[in-house]
């Protein structure tokens, strides 16, 4: 089974690239399931019901979120119409929405689960570990289980793939929106990488316009974080797994360029 994960999407920009170039892909890299980071993807601040409706419709099959997740304020009453869409698992209890959901494929079962990091991230959430530990006991054992953690503290996230190595197919990392380049298979099977990066502008800071980002930088004054336009790309992991144990096969970094 071929998952492809995509790090943060970034606005409108983003989200164009995934229209564009997603379809290709898919079929390309032969692709069974397609989780994306999605939290940015409402410009630049968490996520509405139509826009997660344009990313199904170009081919991703589930999405997950992050710290920003109740940015867009009437999504907060949208989540949980639609499975496809996970908040992250450990958020304090009362919640809407799921942060971990099994989904059926022509390949076979995929099971997703989205966690936040508390290092850093302001305190807002339960143990990811303890959290992690309490969906894989009400798992089925078979079929791949990929994670997605969202975190800034990359010790975090390299801390949850070694805890989870054996349990899960693949634990990778969000937030940075900078691509790291230590993927690995860890000894007993699961697939890591510390951040999947950002499909958004390059020709940014994160995926903010640049000057504003600057004038932040010189003056310390407010400033409105507009979304870049230029350079866009997509940037992810293809992981390739055994559909039978769960175990990873092999992990690759991608990075496509939207050249519209």
């Amino acid at each position: 089974m071929r998952i492809l994960m995509i790090g943060d999407i970034v606005g409108g920009p983003g989200r164009r690239a995934i229209a564009r170039l997603l379809p290709q892909a898919r079929e390309r890299e032969r692709l069974d399931f397609v989780v994306a980071n999605a939290e940015n993807a409402a410009g630049g601040r968490g996520v509405t019901m139509a826009i997660a409706e344009e990313l199904f419709a170009a081919g991703v099959d589930a999405l997950t979120l992050g710290d920003h997740a109740w940015d867009q304020k009437e999504f907060i009453a949208q989540i949980g119409r639609d499975p496809r869409v996970l908040r992250p698992l450990n958020l304090p209890p009362g919640c809407p929405g799921e942060g971990c959901h099994t989904y059926t494929t022509p390949a076979g079962t995929v099971t997703v689960i989205s966690l936040l990091g508390r290092a850093f991230m302001g305190g807002i959430c339960d143990c990811p570990f303890r959290a992690a530990d309490a969906a894989l006991r009400s798992l089925p054992r078979s079929g791949p289980i990929v994670v997605e953690m969202h975190a800034e503290a990359t010790s975090e996230k390299i801390a949850l793939g070694w805890y989870l190595d054996g349990r899960v197919t693949a634990v990778v990392g969000t937030h940075t929106h900078v691509q790291t380049a230590d993927e690995t298979i860890r000894p007993k099977g699961a697939a890591y990488l510390s951040d999947l990066g950002m499909t958004g502008p390059r020709a940014s800071v994160l995926g903010r316009d640049t000057d504003a980002v600057l004038r932040k930088f010189l003056t310390g004054l407010p400033q409105r974080f507009d979304v870049a336009e230029k350079d866009v790309w997509i940037e992810g992991a293809i992981v390739e797994a055994d559909p039978a144990t769960g175990r990873a096969r092999s992990i690759r970094r991608v990075q496509w360029e939207d050249r519209a």
